[in-house]
């Protein structure tokens, strides 16, 4: 949806934990509500973008403020990556 202005993008720290049956859980400290299961951390990243946008569209409709812990980006964008060495 276009409101005629540039999108606003976020940045959304995750916490990830392995879960005993297998996969992964995924949180946001920054977003009550946001959740994401998933096999892989693939997965898991691959799926959170969509799912934190469908929460904070809700939360836009039906008038509620966005949490302050949400932080908008500024460019250049930085971002971290897991990198596994065996």
């Amino acid at each position: 949806m276009s409101h005629g202005k540039e999108p606003k993008q976020f940045r959304l720290p995750l916490k990830i934990e392995p879960l005993e049956e297998g996969g992964y859980l995924a949180t946001s400290p920054a977003l009550p509500g946001f959740l994401v299961q998933a096999q892989t951390l693939e997965e898991v990243f691959a799926l959170a973008p969509g799912v934190a946008q469908a929460l904070l569209e809700a939360m836009r409709e039906k008038g509620v403020p966005l949490p302050p812990k949400l932080c908008q980006t500024r460019k250049p964008l930085r971002a971290e990556v897991l990198v596994t060495l065996t």
